[in-house]
């Protein structure tokens, strides 16, 4: 982990240095963007590991930025908003971010969510790496999700926590997980609204039946979601 780069996109220089200082204490390479339009040219040269995003920022904002992100991949992402709110961190992570810090914010705490959001990241290991469903298989080490019958690949349309969450039921078929299992097992430490792990599946849901499979993710009343049988 010490050498994975992080990209810092803030247009508040005090809040970059800040974060710059305690990221690189910790062994990690950064790189610092002042608006959103600096951000993706960086990004698509650099190829960071994570990126760091505040919402409101000159040129494009966060939101853009992270549309465009989304767009062309899965790099993690960790969201920076200045409002305390579940509005605010429900958008964050239904348009594709992997956590989110509210500010004012103690750097030590970003630090240890961009650990925690790239450990989550790194694939398990090798005898693990193939799971297997009915419509679904996922190869952990090339990052991998191949929707049947059409075969279409559609990992890189999904985010992190998306892939994980799917990873998740493909694994146990037909087992009903409640959300508190879904949130400790496959979404950003502290997180712990309920309504985020709807809004997740939700997405993912979305994302497959775009694929050409329906009635894949079930919502049990009551209880939680399983991977059932597609319609």
């Amino acid at each position: 982990m010490s050498k994975q780069l992080i990209l810092i996109v803030e247009d508040d220089a005090e809040i970059a240095v800040i974060l710059t200082a305690y990221l690189e204490k910790e062994g990690f390479r950064t790189r610092h963007a002042e608006n959103g339009v600096v951000a993706l040219a960086l990004h698509a040269v650099e190829r960071p590991q994570l990126v760091i995003l505040d919402i409101r920022m000159p040129e494009k904002d966060g939101w853009q930025v992270l549309a465009e992100l989304r767009r062309s991949g899965s790099t993690p992402v960790i969201m920076l908003t200045a409002n305390d709110d579940d509005i605010d961190k429900l958008a964050a992570l239904r348009f594709g971010a992997d956590d989110y810090v509210v500010k004012p914010f103690n750097p030590a705490e970003v630090v240890a969510r961009v650990q925690a959001v790239l450990r989550r990241a790194q694939p398990l290991m090798p005898s693990e790496d193939l799971i297997y469903s009915e419509f679904i298989d996922i190869s952990l080490t090339h990052h991998r999700v191949i929707v049947r019958p059409g075969n279409v690949n559609i990992a890189p349309r999904l985010t992190m926590t998306e892939f994980r969450l799917l990873t998740h039921l493909v694994r146990a078929p037909d087992r009903v997980f409640t959300r508190d299992e879904l949130l400790e097992s496959c979404m950003p430490e502290g997180e712990t609204l309920p309504r985020t792990v709807d809004s997740h599946i939700s997405k993912l849901r979305r994302k497959l039946e775009e694929a050409g499979v329906e009635g894949l993710l079930q919502n049990v009343r009551g209880f939680g979601y399983r991977l059932g049988r597609a319609q």
